[in-house]
């Protein structure tokens, strides 16, 4: 099974960019979407960005995330 990560583009440079996920930033290629933009949200797998997704979406996922966090340190 694979994962994708919701992250915000917060830089780009051709097709190099720097996202936001939950804090902590990362370059990621953006070579498969080559009209993506700063302030985008994209699904980050292995290194690339790999879809758009809106913002809620987005944040939504991060969220459940963040929730599954907290099992993981209760245990």
């Amino acid at each position: 099974m694979c994962l994708a990560v919701p992250a915000k583009i917060i830089e780009r440079s051709e097709f190099m960019g720097t996202v936001d996920i939950s804090g902590v930033t990362r370059q990621v290629s953006l070579m498969l979407l080559p009209d993506a933009a700063v302030g985008d949200y994209v699904l980050v797998h292995a290194g690339f960005a790999i879809q758009t997704i809106d913002e809620a979406e987005a944040l939504k996922t991060l969220e459940l995330f963040k929730e599954l966090e907290c099992y993981e340190t209760d245990s």
